[in-house]
């Protein structure tokens, strides 16, 4: 919750602004960093009561890999599971390859779900 808060306030004193996030199942995205030349983003995610993302995989370039990794943020919600290859994730910490796996958030019941994701292409082997 110190953390949450922490970047929260960071961000948005810095003029950072929420956006909405895909296809409109209202989810809201910061961005935090993201760089072209390095192929990396960092993004802050929050699921307010009511929002999910629907099952999907991220397209990754020819010739790289996608790979993330998402940290919840805070414990007070209910629903929001995290959900890949159709098993629900226990725990806080997500390590997964957006591109190649099917993965979902389930819709938060109760409460807001924070959850900062990091992820970078990789070339092929």
């Amino acid at each position: 919750m110190i953390i949450k808060n922490f970047l929260m306030r960071i961000f948005l004193y810095l003029g950072y602004t929420w956006q909405q996030g895909r296809k409109m199942t209202h989810y809201y995205k910061m961005v935090m960093l993201a760089s072209e030349k390095f192929k990396f983003d960092v993004y802050l995610l929050k699921f307010p009561t009511g929002s999910y993302i629907e099952n999907h995989r991220d397209p990754a370039p020819e010739g790289y890999e996608h790979h993330r990794v998402n940290f919840v943020l805070n414990k007070d919600f209910k629903g929001g599971k995290f959900v890949i290859k159709g098993k629900s994730q226990e725990g806080r910490v997500h390590r997964f390859r957006p591109d190649k796996y099917n993965h979902k958030v389930t819709k938060v019941k109760e409460g807001t779900r924070y959850v900062l994701s990091v992820g970078w292409l990789r070339r092929s082997a």
